[in-house]
Protein backbone atom coordinates (compact mmCIF):
# COMPACT_ATOMS: atom_id res chain seq x y z
CA UNK A 1 0.00 0.00 0.00
CA UNK A 2 3.01 2.00 0.21
CA UNK A 3 2.98 2.65 -3.66
CA UNK A 4 0.06 4.97 -3.00
CA UNK A 5 3.09 7.50 -1.94
CA UNK A 6 4.47 7.17 -5.40
CA UNK A 7 2.10 6.94 -7.30
CA UNK A 8 0.84 10.35 -5.93
CA UNK A 9 4.58 12.09 -6.21
CA UNK A 10 7.81 10.99 -6.78
CA UNK A 11 10.01 14.23 -5.65
CA UNK A 12 12.67 13.44 -3.22
CA UNK A 13 10.44 13.96 0.43
CA UNK A 14 8.18 11.63 -1.22
CA UNK A 15 10.34 9.23 -1.74
CA UNK A 16 11.79 9.59 1.84
CA UNK A 17 8.58 9.05 3.44
CA UNK A 18 7.78 5.97 0.93
CA UNK A 19 11.05 4.31 1.94
CA UNK A 20 10.78 5.12 5.71
CA UNK A 21 7.12 3.38 5.60
CA UNK A 22 8.05 0.44 3.50
CA UNK A 23 11.05 -0.06 6.07
CA UNK A 24 8.77 0.28 8.75
CA UNK A 25 5.98 -1.65 7.45
CA UNK A 26 8.67 -4.61 6.27
CA UNK A 27 9.52 -4.98 9.83
CA UNK A 28 5.90 -5.57 10.72
CA UNK A 29 4.84 -7.83 8.78
CA UNK A 30 7.35 -8.56 5.70
CA UNK A 31 6.48 -11.78 3.90
CA UNK A 32 3.25 -12.04 6.01
CA UNK A 33 1.01 -11.95 2.98
CA UNK A 34 2.56 -15.31 1.02
CA UNK A 35 2.97 -16.90 4.58
CA UNK A 36 -0.76 -16.78 5.70
CA UNK A 37 -1.82 -17.56 2.09
CA UNK A 38 0.10 -20.85 2.64
CA UNK A 39 -1.59 -21.35 6.13
CA UNK A 40 -4.95 -21.05 4.57
CA UNK A 41 -4.42 -23.50 1.87
CA UNK A 42 -2.95 -25.92 4.11
CA UNK A 43 -6.25 -25.72 6.49
CA UNK A 44 -8.39 -26.44 3.21
CA UNK A 45 -6.78 -28.26 0.91
CA UNK A 46 -5.51 -32.28 2.11
CA UNK A 47 -2.27 -33.56 2.59
CA UNK A 48 -2.32 -35.57 -0.20
CA UNK A 49 -3.07 -32.39 -2.40
CA UNK A 50 -0.55 -29.69 -0.72
CA UNK A 51 1.92 -30.02 -2.87
CA UNK A 52 0.40 -29.62 -5.95
CA UNK A 53 -1.97 -26.71 -5.20
CA UNK A 54 1.35 -24.85 -3.04
CA UNK A 55 2.70 -25.42 -6.69
CA UNK A 56 -0.36 -23.55 -8.18
CA UNK A 57 -0.28 -20.97 -5.95
CA UNK A 58 3.26 -20.31 -6.82
CA UNK A 59 2.69 -20.57 -10.15
CA UNK A 60 -0.06 -17.68 -10.06
CA UNK A 61 2.18 -15.57 -7.79
CA UNK A 62 4.87 -16.12 -10.81
CA UNK A 63 2.36 -15.49 -13.48
CA UNK A 64 1.54 -11.90 -11.75
CA UNK A 65 5.47 -11.10 -11.33
CA UNK A 66 5.64 -11.86 -15.47
CA UNK A 67 2.73 -9.53 -15.78
CA UNK A 68 4.56 -7.04 -13.48
CA UNK A 69 7.20 -6.86 -15.73
CA UNK A 70 5.66 -6.62 -19.23
CA UNK A 71 3.34 -3.76 -18.19
CA UNK A 72 6.04 -1.56 -17.33
CA UNK A 73 7.29 -2.26 -20.54
CA UNK A 74 3.87 -0.18 -21.85
CA UNK A 75 3.24 2.15 -18.65
CA UNK A 76 4.91 5.43 -18.10
CA UNK A 77 6.81 5.60 -14.38
CA UNK A 78 3.70 7.53 -12.75
CA UNK A 79 1.33 4.97 -14.43
CA UNK A 80 2.89 1.94 -13.11
CA UNK A 81 3.11 3.00 -9.37
CA UNK A 82 -0.78 4.12 -9.48
CA UNK A 83 -1.63 0.56 -11.13
CA UNK A 84 -0.03 -1.17 -8.89
CA UNK A 85 -1.80 1.09 -5.59
CA UNK A 86 -4.91 0.07 -7.25
CA UNK A 87 -4.78 -3.64 -7.70
CA UNK A 88 -2.92 -3.70 -3.86
CA UNK A 89 -6.31 -1.83 -3.04
CA UNK A 90 -8.35 -4.14 -4.86
CA UNK A 91 -6.88 -7.60 -3.09
CA UNK A 92 -7.32 -5.81 0.17
CA UNK A 93 -11.01 -4.97 -0.28
CA UNK A 94 -11.30 -9.04 -1.99
CA UNK A 95 -9.43 -10.52 0.92
CA UNK A 96 -11.45 -8.65 2.95
CA UNK A 97 -14.65 -9.21 1.81
CA UNK A 98 -15.01 -12.49 -0.26
CA UNK A 99 -12.16 -14.97 1.48
CA UNK A 100 -13.89 -16.79 4.57
CA UNK A 101 -12.29 -18.12 7.71
CA UNK A 102 -11.31 -21.50 6.79
CA UNK A 103 -11.38 -22.77 10.29
CA UNK A 104 -14.01 -23.13 13.04
CA UNK A 105 -12.81 -25.09 16.34
CA UNK A 106 -15.73 -27.29 16.43
CA UNK A 107 -15.18 -28.08 12.94
CA UNK A 108 -11.98 -29.50 13.73
CA UNK A 109 -13.13 -30.99 16.93
CA UNK A 110 -15.84 -33.12 14.82
CA UNK A 111 -13.40 -34.04 11.56
CA UNK A 112 -10.65 -36.25 14.05
CA UNK A 113 -7.97 -34.58 13.10
CA UNK A 114 -5.05 -37.01 12.22
CA UNK A 115 -1.99 -34.81 12.15
CA UNK A 116 -0.07 -34.35 15.62
CA UNK A 117 -0.41 -30.90 17.12
CA UNK A 118 3.20 -30.60 17.97
CA UNK A 119 3.37 -27.37 19.89
CA UNK A 120 0.24 -28.90 21.86
CA UNK A 121 1.58 -31.95 22.44
CA UNK A 122 4.41 -30.92 23.76
CA UNK A 123 5.68 -30.71 27.64
CA UNK A 124 5.40 -27.50 29.47
CA UNK A 125 8.80 -26.29 30.67
CA UNK A 126 8.71 -23.89 33.13
CA UNK A 127 12.48 -22.73 31.96
CA UNK A 128 12.24 -20.64 28.71
CA UNK A 129 14.90 -19.04 26.72
CA UNK A 130 13.36 -15.56 25.79
CA UNK A 131 9.82 -15.54 27.95
CA UNK A 132 8.72 -11.97 26.58
CA UNK A 133 8.96 -13.77 22.93
CA UNK A 134 6.84 -17.01 23.23
CA UNK A 135 6.83 -17.04 19.07
CA UNK A 136 10.39 -17.59 19.30
CA UNK A 137 10.12 -20.35 21.82
CA UNK A 138 7.55 -22.23 19.30
CA UNK A 139 9.79 -22.14 16.74
CA UNK A 140 12.34 -23.67 18.95
CA UNK A 141 10.02 -26.32 20.02
CA UNK A 142 8.97 -27.09 16.18
CA UNK A 143 12.77 -27.42 15.29
CA UNK A 144 13.46 -29.94 18.33
CA UNK A 145 9.78 -31.72 17.99
CA UNK A 146 10.11 -32.77 14.33
CA UNK A 147 13.40 -34.18 12.66
CA UNK A 148 11.81 -33.90 9.36
CA UNK A 149 10.99 -30.14 10.10
CA UNK A 150 14.11 -29.58 11.27
CA UNK A 151 15.91 -30.66 7.84
CA UNK A 152 13.38 -29.18 6.03
CA UNK A 153 14.25 -25.73 7.65
CA UNK A 154 18.42 -26.38 6.62
CA UNK A 155 17.23 -26.95 3.38
CA UNK A 156 15.46 -23.73 3.30
CA UNK A 157 18.31 -21.67 4.88
CA UNK A 158 20.78 -23.00 2.46
CA UNK A 159 18.49 -22.81 -1.02
CA UNK A 160 17.70 -19.10 -0.01
CA UNK A 161 21.08 -18.23 0.96
CA UNK A 162 21.99 -19.49 -2.73
CA UNK A 163 19.10 -17.61 -4.67
CA UNK A 164 19.40 -14.37 -2.80
CA UNK A 165 23.03 -14.68 -3.69
CA UNK A 166 22.23 -15.24 -7.29
CA UNK A 167 19.93 -12.34 -6.91
CA UNK A 168 22.14 -9.75 -5.65
CA UNK A 169 25.14 -11.02 -7.72
CA UNK A 170 23.90 -11.84 -11.07
CA UNK A 171 23.62 -8.19 -12.76
CA UNK A 172 27.06 -7.44 -11.74
CA UNK A 173 28.38 -10.21 -13.25
CA UNK A 174 26.54 -10.49 -16.91
CA UNK A 175 27.13 -6.53 -16.88
CA UNK A 176 31.02 -7.11 -16.32
CA UNK A 177 31.51 -9.95 -18.44
CA UNK A 178 28.73 -9.52 -21.28
CA UNK A 179 27.95 -5.59 -20.80
CA UNK A 180 23.98 -6.69 -20.30
CA UNK A 181 21.65 -3.69 -19.40
CA UNK A 182 18.66 -3.58 -17.28
CA UNK A 183 16.41 -4.08 -20.26
CA UNK A 184 18.52 -7.63 -21.15
CA UNK A 185 18.34 -8.62 -17.55
CA UNK A 186 14.68 -7.60 -17.27
CA UNK A 187 14.13 -10.35 -20.08
CA UNK A 188 16.38 -13.00 -18.32
CA UNK A 189 13.50 -12.39 -15.15
CA UNK A 190 10.86 -12.92 -17.33
CA UNK A 191 11.67 -16.01 -19.16
CA UNK A 192 12.55 -17.03 -16.31
CA UNK A 193 8.72 -15.97 -14.69
CA UNK A 194 7.41 -17.65 -17.21
CA UNK A 195 9.27 -21.24 -17.24
CA UNK A 196 8.27 -20.82 -13.76
CA UNK A 197 4.63 -20.54 -14.36
CA UNK A 198 4.47 -23.29 -16.85
CA UNK A 199 6.22 -25.40 -14.47
CA UNK A 200 4.32 -25.33 -11.25
CA UNK A 201 0.89 -24.84 -12.99
CA UNK A 202 0.80 -27.49 -15.35
CA UNK A 203 4.19 -29.68 -14.48
CA UNK A 204 3.85 -30.17 -10.47
CA UNK A 205 0.63 -31.52 -10.21
CA UNK A 206 1.77 -34.09 -12.56
CA UNK A 207 4.89 -34.80 -11.14
CA UNK A 208 3.88 -34.61 -6.95
CA UNK A 209 1.74 -37.89 -7.65
CA UNK A 210 4.51 -39.22 -9.86
CA UNK A 211 7.46 -38.41 -7.39
CA UNK A 212 6.35 -37.61 -4.10
CA UNK A 213 7.44 -34.11 -2.13
CA UNK A 214 10.97 -35.64 -1.26
CA UNK A 215 12.18 -36.68 -4.42
CA UNK A 216 10.65 -33.49 -6.39
CA UNK A 217 12.27 -31.68 -3.99
CA UNK A 218 15.92 -32.73 -4.26
CA UNK A 219 15.33 -32.84 -8.27
CA UNK A 220 14.45 -29.32 -7.95
CA UNK A 221 17.40 -28.76 -5.56
CA UNK A 222 19.75 -30.50 -8.56
CA UNK A 223 18.26 -28.44 -11.43
CA UNK A 224 18.65 -25.06 -9.38
CA UNK A 225 22.66 -25.99 -8.92
CA UNK A 226 23.05 -26.34 -12.55
CA UNK A 227 21.23 -23.00 -13.25
CA UNK A 228 23.85 -21.19 -10.97
CA UNK A 229 26.96 -23.26 -12.07
CA UNK A 230 25.82 -22.81 -15.76
CA UNK A 231 25.64 -18.51 -15.07
CA UNK A 232 29.00 -18.87 -13.58
CA UNK A 233 31.01 -20.34 -16.22
CA UNK A 234 29.35 -18.42 -18.74
CA UNK A 235 31.21 -18.36 -22.36
CA UNK A 236 28.67 -16.69 -24.18
CA UNK A 237 25.78 -14.04 -23.36
CA UNK A 238 23.31 -16.62 -25.05
CA UNK A 239 24.17 -19.25 -21.65
CA UNK A 240 22.15 -17.04 -19.17
CA UNK A 241 18.81 -17.21 -21.58
CA UNK A 242 19.47 -21.11 -21.83
CA UNK A 243 20.27 -20.97 -18.19
CA UNK A 244 16.75 -19.39 -17.27
CA UNK A 245 14.86 -22.09 -18.95
CA UNK A 246 15.76 -24.71 -16.23
CA UNK A 247 13.61 -22.73 -14.06
CA UNK A 248 11.15 -25.04 -14.51
CA UNK A 249 12.83 -27.63 -13.13
CA UNK A 250 14.54 -25.64 -10.17
CA UNK A 251 10.92 -23.74 -9.32
CA UNK A 252 9.96 -26.91 -7.62
CA UNK A 253 11.85 -26.29 -4.11
CA UNK A 254 9.93 -24.12 -2.45
CA UNK A 255 6.58 -25.32 -2.65
CA UNK A 256 7.62 -29.25 -1.56
CA UNK A 257 9.31 -27.49 1.43
CA UNK A 258 6.10 -25.30 2.67
CA UNK A 259 3.85 -28.82 1.85
CA UNK A 260 6.50 -30.91 3.45
CA UNK A 261 7.04 -28.49 6.73
CA UNK A 262 2.61 -28.13 6.80
CA UNK A 263 1.96 -32.10 7.51
CA UNK A 264 4.33 -32.15 10.36
CA UNK A 265 1.75 -30.07 12.11
CA UNK A 266 -1.73 -29.94 13.15
CA UNK A 267 -4.55 -27.30 11.75
CA UNK A 268 -3.66 -25.03 14.68
CA UNK A 269 -0.06 -24.81 13.82
CA UNK A 270 -0.17 -23.76 10.26
CA UNK A 271 0.53 -20.16 10.23
CA UNK A 272 3.53 -20.65 12.96
CA UNK A 273 5.22 -23.23 11.05
CA UNK A 274 4.52 -20.87 7.25
CA UNK A 275 5.78 -18.33 9.61
CA UNK A 276 9.08 -20.52 10.94
CA UNK A 277 10.23 -20.93 7.35
CA UNK A 278 9.38 -17.84 6.12
CA UNK A 279 11.42 -16.38 8.63
CA UNK A 280 14.04 -18.67 8.21
CA UNK A 281 14.05 -17.63 4.33
CA UNK A 282 14.48 -13.95 5.65
CA UNK A 283 17.31 -14.42 7.87
CA UNK A 284 19.16 -16.09 4.88
CA UNK A 285 18.13 -13.20 2.85
CA UNK A 286 20.19 -10.78 5.40
CA UNK A 287 23.42 -12.93 5.66
CA UNK A 288 23.33 -13.92 1.43
CA UNK A 289 24.38 -10.07 0.10
CA UNK A 290 26.74 -9.88 3.24
CA UNK A 291 28.81 -12.51 1.57
CA UNK A 292 27.98 -12.98 -2.31
CA UNK A 293 28.46 -9.23 -3.16
CA UNK A 294 31.98 -8.45 -1.69
CA UNK A 295 33.10 -12.09 -3.10
CA UNK A 296 31.75 -11.43 -6.88
CA UNK A 297 33.28 -7.69 -6.50
CA UNK A 298 36.57 -9.07 -5.30
CA UNK A 299 36.69 -11.72 -8.96
CA UNK A 300 35.21 -9.15 -10.78
CA UNK A 301 38.00 -6.67 -9.87
CA UNK A 302 41.92 -6.74 -10.90
CA UNK A 303 42.54 -8.05 -7.47
CA UNK A 304 40.92 -11.31 -7.58
CA UNK A 305 43.16 -14.39 -5.94
CA UNK A 306 42.91 -16.30 -9.35
CA UNK A 307 40.58 -15.56 -12.60
CA UNK A 308 37.25 -16.79 -11.86
CA UNK A 309 34.84 -13.91 -12.68
CA UNK A 310 31.74 -16.17 -11.79
CA UNK A 311 33.58 -17.36 -8.60
CA UNK A 312 30.63 -15.98 -6.03
CA UNK A 313 27.91 -17.24 -8.36
CA UNK A 314 30.01 -20.89 -8.00
CA UNK A 315 30.10 -20.61 -4.20
CA UNK A 316 26.09 -19.86 -4.05
CA UNK A 317 26.14 -23.14 -6.12
CA UNK A 318 28.12 -24.68 -3.48
CA UNK A 319 25.39 -23.48 -0.74
CA UNK A 320 22.44 -25.22 -3.25
CA UNK A 321 24.87 -28.44 -3.16
CA UNK A 322 24.73 -28.13 0.73
CA UNK A 323 20.82 -27.74 0.90
CA UNK A 324 20.98 -30.66 -2.05
CA UNK A 325 22.38 -33.05 0.20
CA UNK A 326 20.92 -32.37 3.24
CA UNK A 327 17.04 -33.14 1.31
CA UNK A 328 18.29 -36.58 1.21
CA UNK A 329 17.52 -36.79 5.51
CA UNK A 330 13.96 -35.72 4.97
CA UNK A 331 11.45 -38.21 5.60
CA UNK A 332 8.07 -37.79 5.43
CA UNK A 333 7.31 -40.13 8.52
CA UNK A 334 6.77 -37.50 11.45
CA UNK A 335 8.99 -38.14 14.73
CA UNK A 336 7.23 -36.30 18.08
CA UNK A 337 10.61 -35.91 21.19
CA UNK A 338 10.28 -33.90 24.18
CA UNK A 339 10.29 -30.31 23.75
CA UNK A 340 10.27 -26.81 25.39
CA UNK A 341 7.51 -24.97 24.97
CA UNK A 342 6.62 -21.09 25.67
CA UNK A 343 2.70 -21.11 28.00
CA UNK A 344 1.40 -19.12 24.72
CA UNK A 345 -1.32 -20.02 23.14
CA UNK A 346 -0.39 -22.23 19.89
CA UNK A 347 -3.68 -21.83 18.33
CA UNK A 348 -3.78 -18.94 15.26
CA UNK A 349 -5.67 -16.06 15.81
Amino acid sequence: MWTVILAYSRTKYYFYAYYVLKTLVAIVCEGNVHCLALAYVADVVPESRRASVFGVLSGIASSAFVCGNLSTRFLSTGSTFQVAAIVAIIALVYTRMFLPEPLIKDQISTKGIETICLLEKAPKNKFQLFKTLPSFNDVLCLLRNSSTFLHAAIVSFFANVAHVGLDSSLLYFLKAQFHFNKNQFADLLIISGIAGSISQLLLMPILVPALGEEKLLSVGLFFSCVHILLNSIAWSSWVPYASALISVMSIFVMPCLKSIASKQVGPNEQGKVQGCITGICSFASVVSPLIFSPLTALFLSDHAPFHFPGFGLASAAFALMIAFIESFMISSARSVNDCSLSKSDSEEP
